[in-house]
């Protein structure tokens, strides 16, 4: 499974973003980023060939840049140069900027694996087959990530991925089932 962050809306014609990282600082004097990832490991954020860096989730505008190398970084982090971005001055500029890649540009899964965002609209329903929600966002809490569901009446709950929790997905039904723990579901019991 992929660990990361998504923020798309069906309804929005733009391709759906997934985020990678953001920028924590400039790397010595030529402009390059270093990157803090997300998720599981840094593979999808080296092989990316372009990349969005976004002030906020909300950031459609969000300039796209044609990435010419990419190297290690400190540990938990990547450096990245960019076409455009040729000195630390215009890389520092740059520090808290979301890194985003169209989901398209990951790599393709093993049979039965999937990315976070993928998730997203998938219902969400408990062992004994109480409907929870849908999931509308994927939170990167660093330790388990969080289910964003929301219920038809507007509840919102937070269920952690751990495998406790998280008993099954269905990608064909589009289906999630959880072990609700008590208090885990907003309204539940």
């Amino acid at each position: 499974m992929g660990c990361m962050t998504v923020h798309s809306n069906p309804s929005d014609r733009q391709p759906a973003r997934v985020e990678l990282g953001y920028v924590v600082g400039a790397h010595a004097l030529k402009g390059e980023l270093r990157v803090r990832w997300l998720g599981d490991g840094p593979e999808n954020l080296l092989s990316a060939d372009s990349i969005w860096l976004a002030e906020s989730l909300s950031d459609s505008g969000a300039p796209v840049y044609e990435v010419r190398a990419v190297g290690a970084g400190r540990s938990g982090e990547v450096r990245l140069k960019l076409d455009g971005v040729d000195d630390r001055t215009a890389a520092e500029e740059l520090r808290g900027r979301m890194v985003l890649v169209d989901a398209s540009q990951l790599a393709p899964l093993a049979e039965g694996e999937f990315y976070w965002h993928e998730l997203i609209g998938f219902r969400v329903e408990t062992l004994e087959g109480v409907e929870v929600g849908e999931v509308t966002e994927i939170w990167d809490t660093g330790a388990h990530d969080l289910l964003v569901v929301r219920s038809e009446s507007g509840a919102q709950s937070l269920i952690p991925t751990a495998r406790e929790i998280m008993k099954d997905v269905e990608a064909d039904a589009r289906r999630i089932v959880i072990d609700a723990l008590p208090g885990l579901i907003e309204g539940g019991e």
